[in-house]
């Protein structure tokens, strides 16, 4: 892995996500001090998350609660389609270069411009995740998606419609 990338992605995983847990498996506190406009509770199964299109309106923050039932570790990551397909190339990367643990790996912010922007949470097998994140006003389509390698090509991935 080249060093530039290994600073950033330790750089990353220094930063704190808006009332989210975090890219891991540490489900620590929210910041309940962020007003919730909506909650919506998905289920990541083995390939898949139900429901597959969500509509929010610009603005909402929303709180999402991701069930795994699935046998495998995956992870829910709000972005646009360009940066969700060069956090898969990441992530391949990664899990090729020296057996990295994935789900070590961070990104937080709310924005969806760039991997390490992207809203996100790793859900274990059998455990419930969540993350807490407002629409912009400013884009009218993003995707959710598992970007564990095979997983979003297997169908982890939904569309994510921001209307008024």
């Amino acid at each position: 892995m080249h060093k530039a990338l290994l600073v950033a992605l330790l750089s990353l995983a220094s930063t704190t996500a808006l009332g989210s847990a975090g890219h891991g498996s540490d489900n620590s506190p929210l910041d309940t001090s962020q007003p919730i406009d909506r909650t919506i509770t998905l289920e990541a199964g083995d390939m898949w998350f139900t429901p597959d299109k969500l509509e929010i309106a610009p603005g909402q923050t929303v709180k999402f609660n991701i069930t795994n039932t699935g046998k495998l570790e995956h992870e829910f990551v709000i972005g646009n389609p360009k940066a969700q397909a060069e956090h898969r190339a990441m992530m391949r990367e990664m899990a090729s270069s020296n057996g990295h643990d994935m789900s070590a790996s961070h990104h937080h912010d709310n924005g969806q411009d760039s991997p390490a922007s992207m809203p996100s949470v790793t859900v274990l097998p059998g455990e419930t995740a969540t993350l807490v994140w407002t629409a912009p006003e400013d884009i009218e389509a993003l995707e959710f998606a598992c970007n564990i390698p095979g997983h979003y090509k297997a169908g982890m991935n939904g569309d994510l419609q921001i209307k008024g």
